[in-house]
Order: structure tokens, then C-alpha cells, then sequence
């Protein structure tokens, strides 16, 4: 007897194997020197601090840790990021907060909350693949607006509101993936202006602010006049403790933030408790602004060596930018090159990064590539490229 299997959902089916995704699975061999994945560096991860957070709560609140919880997060957590942004100039209070599973699940959430599919959103071009990748699967539309040196250009964004009128404005404005940019104050106050003039949603993602290496932090875009009722700002754990824990959160206005923990409720009933307790329990112990310190750092140092071995790796007239913080450089091979092609033969050697194709919305450009420089210690950073000039 001939049977048949129902297909998938056509959103999963079109959403399928990236090309992302299968580059980053060719780079995981230990040989490779690889300027693909954004992943911090696993050697400064504070494992001992970590555990010892673990095996406090496992001891002294064992009930609670293994427990259900509530959906909206653990409220000693949630008190000890409100009192992080506050002191960093946002003020916020426990209750403006939920615990997410990662800020990725943030995003889901604002997308199932404030979008029903067929609305449009706009997005920075290049843009956040796995953002890209949550509009899509949920039907939604994306309109870019082109970027410069500086980031989204307000005026553009203006003039593409007025003509495709998005319901979300989705941006990463502080050491932008996949470049690194950040957007000055003079034009966050300008975008903030836009949304509210057109009634627009937007969803602030800052997974990489604290990492920052040179300069003085620019304001979150969700403090600025006309942005502070409609910006729902998204954090993540993953940067500064560990990317295992999967922690992240959510603070957005009363009724949007309300409408996320439902459909979270729905989700997942509620992050990892006993991850949660211990997080808390490492914020009110350890002394994170100097792990913080120790990671910018490191960071800086890796970013130095990525830049300097770029100039001997990249072919004449390539250009690529100088962030004061995050996790990612952007290069810009010459006419004729095409960073695709050139990963290939970059595998042969044993180095890799991302092509930068993917991230583009409107039209790609061909010779664009993203170099993640946190992962390897500054020698390895340039022995991989002295194998990048070897690929060309």
C-alpha cells in the first residue's frame, strides 16, 4: 500500500539550510582559523564563577531553582538588569522587564505580538541575518533602507516610511551586525523623530553595547524623545557570561511587554529556572564590570591584530572599517571580486569568514565580507591572515 506524508509548513520549507549555516558548519574542524561565527572567546568564559552560582542555588534554594516559574522571569533578575540600565543612564524597574530564552526569542515574540503576516517592517541594509530569517518565516515583508558609513540615514528612512508605511522599525544601533557600525546620537534622535511622526514600532536589539573599546557609549535609542512609549529593547547574556545559558531580555512598554509574556506563556512556559536563579545569583555576587573590563580587553587587543593583518591580507583597493567595539569588522573586496568565490579557496587554507550577501535585503554587494575577530587569541587572528592573503 502506496502512503503519503504531509508536507511541511511552506514558511519551514523556504526557510530550509542557509548558506550561513553551512559555512559555519564547514568552519567548526579545530585547524580552521575561523573570522565566521560572532562566538566569544570560550577561554574567558568565568566557568569557575559561573558554577559556583550553580551549585549555590542547587544547595541553598533547590525547591525553587528546579521548580516551574513564572513566565515573565526570575524577579532577582529581573531586578538586577533594571538596576544595570539604570545605572547606565536608561531607567527602568523590574516590572519593565522579561526574562527571554536569548534576545533571538525576544525578537519572536515582538514578531507573533506586534506583526500579523503581510505587514511590512524596515530594516537596515545590510541586516541582522537571524532577523531577517524571523520576518520571513513569520510572512512578514521587509523593506530596506540604505546605509552609510554611519548607519541608517534618517532621511531615507523618512522617504521609504511615507511611500511603504511598515508597522516596525527593526535595528541593531550599537556595533551593528554584520559592520560593526554605530549609529551617532545626532541621528538616533532623527530616527526616533521618524518613528514617531509615522507611528512606527521599533525594536532596538543591543546584544553587543557593553563591549565597547574606545570612546564614550552612545545613549540607547529607546531614551530619546518620541522613541521612549514605542522601542522595545532587546539584551542578551550571551556577550558578557556565556552563550550556553541562553538567557536574554525584553524591556519594552506596558502593553506590549504584557501581550510578550503571553505569547512566551504559550512558547515555553518560561525560561530555565535554575539558569535564571544562577544568573541572578552571579550578578549579586560576582564583580561584573570588571569581567566586563577583562572582555573589552581582550577584544580590543584582537581587534587591533585583525586590523593590522588585514592590510597584508586583502587585495589593492579593499577597504574595511575601524569599530570601537562588538565583535565584527566589514571589508569591501574590489570590483570583481566576489567573497563567495573567495571562501572557497579560503577553506583550502584553513581560514574562513562570512560572505556578505546574505545580510543584504535590496541589492547585494558581491565583494562584501564580515570578519568576527573575538574568537582566536591575537597570534592566531594573524596567522589567519597570512593564510586570507594566501586564498588571494
Amino acid at each position: 500500500m502506496t502512503t503519503t506524508v504531509p508536507p511541511l509548513a511552506a514558511r519551514a520549507a523556504a526557510e530550509g539550510s542557509t548558506a550561513v549555516a553551512e559555512i559555519l558548519a564547514l568552519t567548526a574542524r579545530p585547524e580552521v582559523v575561523s573570522f565566521a561565527g560572532g562566538l566569544p572567546a570560550p577561554e574567558l568564559f568565568d566557568a569557575e564563577g559561573i558554577a559556583e552560582a550553580f551549585q549555590h542555588v542547587l544547595t541553598h534554594s533547590p525547591r525553587r531553582a528546579l521548580q516551574y516559574s513564572t513566565p515573565q522571569g526570575d524577579p532577582v533578575l529581573r531586578a538586577c538588569i533594571a538596576d544595570r540600565l539604570t545605572a547606565r543612564g536608561l531607567a527602568t524597574a523590574a516590572g519593565d522587564l522579561a526574562v527571554t530564552t536569548g534576545a533571538q526569542q525576544g525578537l519572536s515574540l515582538l514578531v507573533t505580538a506586534l506583526l500579523e503576516p503581510g505587514d511590512s517592517v524596515v530594516v537596515e541594509d545590510p541586516c541582522y541575518l537571524a532577523a531577517l530569517q524571523a520576518f520571513r518565516l513569520a510572512g512578514i515583508r521587509i523593506v530596506p533602507v540604505h546605509c552609510d558609513e554611519e548607519g541608517i540615514d534618517p532621511d531615507e528612512l523618512a522617504r521609504v516610511v511615507a511611500a511603504e508605511r511598515p508597522k516596525l522599525l527593526y535595528m541593531v544601533p550599537t556595533f551593528q551586525n554584520p559592520t560593526g557600525r554605530i549609529l551617532p546620537s545626532d541621528r538616533r534622535a532623527a530616527v526616533a523623530g521618524v518613528a514617531a511622526r509615522y507611528g512606527l514600532w521599533i525594536v532596538e536589539d543591543d546584544p553587543y553595547g557593553e563591549l565597547l573599546y574606545e570612546g564614550e557609549p552612545t545613549p540607547w535609542l529607546a531614551g530619546y524623545r518620541g522613541a521612549e512609549d514605542r522601542t522595545a529593547l532587546l539584551g542578551s547574556f550571551s556577550k558578557i557570561f556565556a552563550p550556553g545559558l541562553r538567557l536574554g531580555w525584553l524591556r519594552a512598554p506596558a502593553e506590549v511587554r504584557s501581550a510578550c509574556v503571553r505569547v512566551k506563556q504559550v512558547s515555553d512556559v518560561h525560561s530555565s529556572t535554575v539558569d535564571q536563579a544562577a544568573a541572578a545569583h552571579y550578578m549579586t555576587t560576582a564583580d561584573l564590570d570588571a569581567r566586563i573590563a577583562l572582555l573589552r580587553t581582550a577584544y580590543r587587543a584582537r581587534r587591533d591584530a585583525l586590523l593590522e593583518g588585514l592590510a597584508d591580507a586583502l587585495p589593492d583597493g579593499s577597504r574595511w572599517n575601524r569599530p570601537r567595539g562588538g565583535m565584527f569588522v566589514w571589508s569591501t573586496l574590489p570590483p570583481g571580486f566576489d567573497a563567495t568565490e573567495v571562501l572557497y579557496r579560503a577553506m583550502r587554507h584553513d581560514v574562513a569568514f562570512v560572505p556578505g550577501a546574505p545580510f543584504f535585503v535590496g541589492s547585494a554587494d558581491p565583494g562584501a565580507l564580515r570578519l568576527s575577530f573575538v574568537t582566536h587569541a591575537p597570534e592566531e587572528i594573524l596567522e589567519g591572515t597570512r593564510r586570507l592573503a594566501r586564498a588571494f
